[in-house]
């Protein structure tokens, strides 16, 4: 797995590259929460639900129908969230969706069950580049979890800012000027 913190790297890369004209404040904040939610399997730990089990770790909740799931509640409450429809389904998908696929990433656990129902196969990704994460926030700043925070921000967080980058250019550069900022040349004399 990967920490809560790198997760919401790709909804925050999506929302602030394309601006908030696409993406509101509270569709971005509930792109983040969905994003780090599939973690929430991490309680099973605690209550000694097996790690391959359907509900155990990278298991229901790391599925593409999870993400799916969140998806069209967003949808169903596009109006609180500031956008229409399809906005929010898009957008909660990709931040969901992008949970299990950094998670495939990674170089340790069991591999993500990411489709669920039509699979039980828990996957990796071909190349697993990303050093997984210890659980727990004291074990996040020891020299182990200093290790994994630069890998993630390498293989995570920095694709994450290409990303925003581009769209932000891509974004301006189709949006052009506004009306109220394009004025009339003032002639040489200073009259108009």
């Amino acid at each position: 797995m990967s920490t809560i913190l790198t997760h919401p790297a790709v909804p925050l890369a999506l929302g602030l590259g394309l601006g908030r004209r696409i993406v509101s404040g509270r569709l971005l904040a509930a792109g983040v929460l969905a994003s780090v939610l599939p973690d929430i399997d991490t309680i099973g730990y605690r209550l000694g639900v097996p790690y391959e089990s359907l509900f155990g770790h990278r298991g229901l909740t790391h599925s593409v129908l999870f993400a799916l799931l969140l998806a069209i509640a967003g949808a169903l409450a596009h109006r609180r969230l500031n956008t229409t429809a399809l906005k929010a389904f898009v957008f909660l998908l990709a931040a969901a969706g992008s949970h299990g696929l950094i998670d495939a990433f990674t170089n340790g656990g069991l591999g993500v069950l990411s489709f669920w129902p039509f699979s039980e196969k828990r996957f990796f990704a071909s190349t697993r580049v990303i050093e997984v994460a210890p659980i727990g926030v004291k074990q996040l700043f020891s020299a182990r979890g200093m290790v994994v925070l630069m890998s993630e921000f390498k293989w995570v967080w920095q694709p994450c800012f290409y990303i925003m980058a581009t769209l932000v250019c891509v974004a301006g550069y189709f949006s052009g000027p506004r009306p109220d900022a394009i004025s009339e040349p003032e002639s040489p004399s200073g009259k108009s």
